[in-house]
């Protein structure tokens, strides 16, 4: 074929091209215009198959029709969206790429005025007339680029300003963990993810370096895991040692200073379980008779054996005390949440199974009192929480597999016998007393799966709650699941009666569990100290509350909304929503978004036939848009507070979910599983048998799996709690390890993972989707330090003081199976240089 031949080709082909996205466009954009929205898509498909058939006949009005098409799209992105870059850079891609295309000499060169039908100027005239359209087309063009420049250096999400720097209280509320240690979840029962150290700071937080790299070589992938097995633990850290907790079981303990392994033990736990995740986010510790180090003296393997108790609950488990290493007699203790429901006790010094706890056994048994036993369909993802001697203990069951499921009941035992002391069952709230022999607990009661807080003085331990199963199914909810729901609930330590309840959503309806742990301060207002409980919650909210009576600090008003509930069920007319939130800004058409003009169409269609109210739109058969759906503004990893400057450093996600109730015809067929039906033991999830509908959940996405509302979808934010004020907000985190190729464009992406502060001043963070771990200056938001992570980083980091005087951060990278993160296992520390 000849120069001449190839470029006709170029031609013809970018013409049929042309032809082919216009009328995509027009047959698009018809549909969008019947569900009553923007014409611009039809319109612009028009000129775009315009733009076609005059290529198609060479005629160089393609360029000038192009030009307006150009400026029709910029003209209309900047009225729908603004100076934002990336979603005017998505209206804009595929036009201004074309553009390029079409003024290159291959193509523009090829174009001509015809003097009459079929019949091509001459060479000169060629020449002298395709120059204006071309020109036209390079103006646009050029126009474009000017205003991507400007918005590119304009952010019209972000907030600047500053938190204040220096401390502003004498005292805080007590913590009595070590300031080199890190006893706990949240480093103490206070669960503020503070560390009261100041060797790392804003100026020199960027000389971090690796100090030392563990692997457990406990990796997912194994034949039963569920989607969800995640490695999300934070370690704790007592005198010189770690303690970690993997997915399958394993608890290591490691040298903190050297990372050198000093022992290890591996759980056996019962088979074939009906898992829906399989994580350990940590382990609790109590230090005995004697604070500090850990104790404990060598297992003696001739010991004799313990008797064992008459088995009392309905399903067999492994005896911990017959599968391992033992030892008689423990001082300080851990305590591992096993995936099967158990809680064993282990001496911190060897690892070594506790046999004076548990009759012998050296655990608690679950199951024990619970209704529907199903080994996995019930237990502690999250670490108990320690109230002086007693052990506090909650669990997960299964989202949306039945409407028969165990109960939420809230436990304590003695941390040294392992002896039941109450029971706070929610569907009997006001009997506490242990259960007698051969009851059960009420079924399918709000349970608690994140962490609770303790305070000690008050005597009273904050239990975050979330709903009764289902969860998008409320019509048969008795009055004491509508209380208990989704709620903060403060329970006595000592009898655990109620003493207040703080309902965050009524009637819930979209899976808004409680779900990261409560943060305890005290809270300078009115020149008084007050006790407070910040509560983040899925919605949105940031709950500051008066932890002795449960009352507001900070104003919380009753808000109207949406409905519009399925025949059969209800919604709650109005639902709190606190002075101090970050409520996601209700979407419309100009908020969908995708990697093109075209995704973004199909994304902007979707949205339209959706059923959406706003902010707690009610799940329905026609299928509901749900912003933020229930992987939540905030999750599990929760905030970070600094109780010194009366601060908290918060990490906002957004993504907004589906959510379609699907009429179920009976009480076994399954409806909803499609090809992903349950293997083995596995669940059926969101089947809700026995109730009238299933439910199909699933986050909002293109054809193309990326998000289908706009940018950004992950923040870092700091509030002054004593003024409620967002002093800075920030968003967060690279595509890098998201797109298809690896572009470093800060677009703000989702985190799941909590946050730590410093008294240094600086913040951690490594639970954005980016495999990176990051140093922000708590006082402005700045990222200071950023290291790449070999695995995903959802878990909460956590620093202590190494035997060698350092300061370590210290990150999990283990990747997260239903986020497609990088799976690993790997436990890295981070110090500076030594002096």
């Amino acid at each position: 074929m000849t120069e001449t031949g190839q470029a006709r080709w170029v031609v013809t082909l970018t013409a049929v091209v042309a032809l082919i996205m216009g009328t995509g466009l027009v047959v698009g954009g018809a549909w969008l215009i019947s569900l009553g929205d923007t014409p611009y898509y039809a319109v612009a498909g028009a000129l775009l198959w315009l733009v076609g058939v005059l290529l198609w006949r060479r005629d160089r009005q393609a360029l000038g029709v192009h030009a307006a098409l150009l400026i029709l799209t910029l003209a209309w992105g900047l009225w729908e969206v603004g100076p934002d870059w990336w979603p005017l850079a998505i209206r804009m891609d595929v036009p201004f790429l074309l553009g390029l295309w079409l003024c290159l000499p291959m193509v523009a060169g090829r174009l001509h005025a015809r003097r009459s039908r079929g019949q091509p100027g001459t060479a000169s005239e060629r020449q002298a007339t395709w120059s204006l359209p071309r020109a036209l087309l390079a103006v646009s063009l050029a126009a474009f680029l000017a205003v991507a420049v400007g918005c590119w250096m304009y952010d019209p999400h972000d907030v600047s300003g500053t938190l204040p720097a220096a401390p502003r209280t004498a005292s805080a509320a007590s913590d009595p963990v070590p300031d080199a240690d890190w006893h706990a979840y949240g480093r103490s029962q206070l669960g503020q993810r503070y560390a009261p150290l100041a060797q790392i700071t804003p100026a020199n937080v960027a000389d971090l370096s690796v100090a030392w790299h563990y692997r457990t070589g406990d990796v997912r992938g194994r034949p039963g895991d569920p989607e969800e097995t995640t490695f999300e633990v934070t370690p704790l850290k007592v005198g010189e040692l770690l303690y970690l907790c993997t997915p399958h079981q394993m608890v290591v303990a490691l040298d903190a200073t050297t990372g050198v392994e000093r022992w290890r033990m591996s759980l056996r736990v019962q088979g074939d379980m009906a898992l829906q995740h399989l994580t350990c986010r940590g382990l609790a510790y109590h230090p005995g008779a004697s604070a500090g180090a850990a104790t404990g003296t060598a297992p003696d393997p001739l010991a004799p054996a313990m008797p064992q108790p008459a088995a009392s609950a309905p399903v067999t488990l492994p005896v911990a005390t017959q599968s391992g290493p033992r030892i008689n007699r423990c001082g300080a203790r851990l305590f591992m949440p096993t995936a099967d429901g158990r809680i064993v006790a282990l001496d911190p010094a060897t690892g070594a199974v506790c046999a004076d706890f548990g009759d012998g056994t050296g655990q608690i048994n679950l199951w024990e009192g619970m209704p529907h036993a199903r080994v996995g369909g019930y237990y502690a993802t999250s670490p108990p929480a320690i109230a002086g001697d007693r052990l506090i203990v909650g669990g997960t069951v299964l989202d949306n597999v039945s409407t028969r499921q165990p109960s939420g009941v809230i436990r304590a035992y003695d941390v040294h016998t392992g002896r039941l002391l109450w029971n706070w069952d929610p569907g009997r709230p006001n009997d506490t007393s242990p259960l007698p022999p051969g009851q059960t607990y009420v079924e399918s009661t709000p349970n608690s799966w994140s962490v609770s807080a303790v305070d000690e003085t008050l005597g009273l331990v904050y239990v975050p709650m979330g709903n009764a199963p289902p969860d998008q199914w409320g019509a048969r909810r008795t009055p004491e699941a509508e209380r208990f729901s989704s709620s903060v609930v403060a329970l006595d330590v000592a009898t655990g009666r109620v003493r207040w309840v703080f309902q965050t959503v009524h009637h819930d309806l979209w899976d808004y569990d409680v779900p990261a742990q409560p943060s305890l301060l005290d809270i300078t207002s009115g020149g008084r100290q007050i006790p407070a409980l910040v509560q983040a919650t899925k919605q949105g909210e940031l709950f500051v509350l008066d932890r002795r009576t449960g009352r507001p600090i900070w104003p919380v008003h009753e808000q109207p909304v949406s409905r519009s509930a399925q025949h059969s069920d209800r919604a709650a007319p109005t639902q709190p929503v606190s002075a101090i939130s970050f409520e996601p800004p209700r979407l419309t058409g100009a908020d969908a978004w995708g990697a093109t003009l075209f995704d973004q169409l199909g994304c902007r269609i979707a949205m339209k036939r959706l059923h959406y109210d706003g902010r707690f739109t009610p799940p329905s058969v026609r299928g509901s848009l749900i912003h933020p759906g229930n992987f939540g503004v905030f999750n599990w990893g929760g905030i970070a507070v600094d109780p010194q400057r009366q601060v908290a450093f918060v990490t906002p996600t957004y993504l907004a979910f589906t959510s379609q109730l699907v009429p179920r015809p009976d009480d076994e067929s399954l409806v909803v599983q499609g090809r992903n039906r349950p293997q083995d033991s596995l669940p059926a999830l969101n089947e809700n048998f026995g109730a009238p509908y299933a439910v199909k959940l699933a986050v909002f996405t293109s054809p193309f799996g990326l998000p289908c509302h706009r940018p950004p979808w992950g923040f870092v934010a700091g509030v002054d709690l004593m003024s409620g004020r967002v002093a800075w907000r920030h968003r967060n985190g690279t595509v890098r390890d998201l797109a298809p190729v690896p572009l470093p464009f800060r677009m703000g992406v989702p985190n799941l993972g909590g946050p730590i502060v410093t008294a240094g001043g600086v913040a951690f963070l490594s639970g954005a989707l980016d495999n990176s771990v990051r140093g922000y200056d708590l006082i402005s938001g700045k990222v200071l330090w950023e290291a790449r992570l070999p695995a995903g980083g959802q878990a909460t980091p956590m620093t202590y003081l190494g035997s060698d005087g350092r300061q370590y951060l210290l990150v999990v990278a283990g990747g997260h199976g239903s986020l497609g993160t990088q799976p690993g296992d790997h436990v890295i520390a981070y110090a500076l240089p030594r002096p």
